[in-house]
């Protein structure tokens, strides 16, 4: 056999495992579980749960470490001591709020039955649809320590008459037809649209919540992301919004790449393991300071509370 990779023996590396639990509604789900090479089962783990659609079929994929473009790195994380938990999530017309929490939330109520899990050190994180779903999420449940969205859609009937600005398709057919999954135009069932807009719910969030959205993204409007940053700061929540300029869904520069992994370790190291907190955590940094004040070093006396 080859070895092509021998440079990874250097490292603790990752092992996937598939496991099944029952969702609220009784129905059987699957996901993915990453735990460390070292991983103790007499240990406690925080864990972050990473979610898309459905990536169950991947159990034997390949996962290289490298600078996040936008979702969590999973070898980075699961080689700094987090297990990392992928659910499928199972939709029902009309329902893709609820249908997230059906499958997410219970997957997390499992993983709590595990004695090397930390309930209490549980976080989301998921960028695009997967960003919907946290913000989502985190208007439902107070179960998670910390959440991540990357260009997140917060309010459904203000993005229902947008377009793709990468491709100037209008965006009301996914919403009724594709991905979203209302199943109506928003004449026909506003209330269904009102219902899994995260926005409409913003006084419910306890989670702190980390976003990330770019002024050139072509798939999800940038106001979306304002409009979410905005209401959690009007209403004194916990909230980052994290941008960069030029950028689109994703990020492709390098040097964003890697500024983006820095602080979701330094955010989720916080919120899961207690680490002395940035100062664009703890202080945040103004939008006027940017590329002059990056806030990722620590604070002198948040050093010393450690």
């Amino acid at each position: 056999l080859s070895e092509i990779n021998k440079q990874q023996k250097d490292y603790n590396w990752l092992t996937a495992e598939l496991i099944k639990w029952k969702m609220f509604d009784g129905k059987e789900s699957e996901g993915l579980v990453f735990k460390p090479e070292n991983f103790d089962p007499k240990k406690k783990y925080p864990v972050i749960f990473y979610f898309y659609e459905q990536d169950a079929d991947g159990l034997y994929n390949y996962r290289a470490p490298a600078p996040s473009a936008s979702t969590i790195n999973i070898p980075y994380f699961v080689s700094n001591g987090y297990i990392v938990m992928d659910p499928n999530i199972h939709y029902k017309d009309g329902e893709p709020g609820e249908s997230a929490y059906n499958s997410v939330v219970s997957a997390a109520k499992h993983m709590s039955k595990f004695s090397w899990v930390d309930s209490t050190k549980m976080a989301i994180q998921g960028q695009s649809w997967g960003g919907y779903q946290v913000a989502y999420l985190v208007t439902r449940t107070k179960m998670f320590a910390a959440a991540g969205a990357g260009a997140p859609v917060a309010n459904m009937t203000s993005a229902y008459g947008g377009i793709r600005w990468g491709t100037g398709m209008n965006r009301q057919f996914q919403y009724e037809r594709t991905q979203t999954r209302i199943g109506a135009t928003l004449w026909q069932r506003p209330d269904l649209y009102i219902k899994n807009s995260p926005l409409f719910k913003v006084d419910k969030i306890a989670t702190p919540l980390m976003i990330m959205h770019n002024d050139a993204d072509g798939a999800v409007p940038w106001y979306q992301g304002i409009e979410l940053f905005t209401a959690m700061r009007r209403l004194n929540k916990k909230v980052w919004m994290l941008q960069y300029n030029g950028e689109d869904h994703n990020l492709v520069e390098r040097r964003n790449r890697k500024d983006l992994s820095i602080r979701l370790g330094q955010f989720f190291d916080h919120y899961l393991k207690g680490a002395p907190a940035a100062k664009w955590i703890s202080e945040g940094v103004p939008a006027v300071a940017k590329g002059v004040d990056y806030g990722t070093e620590v604070p002198a006396e948040e050093k010393k509370a450690f």
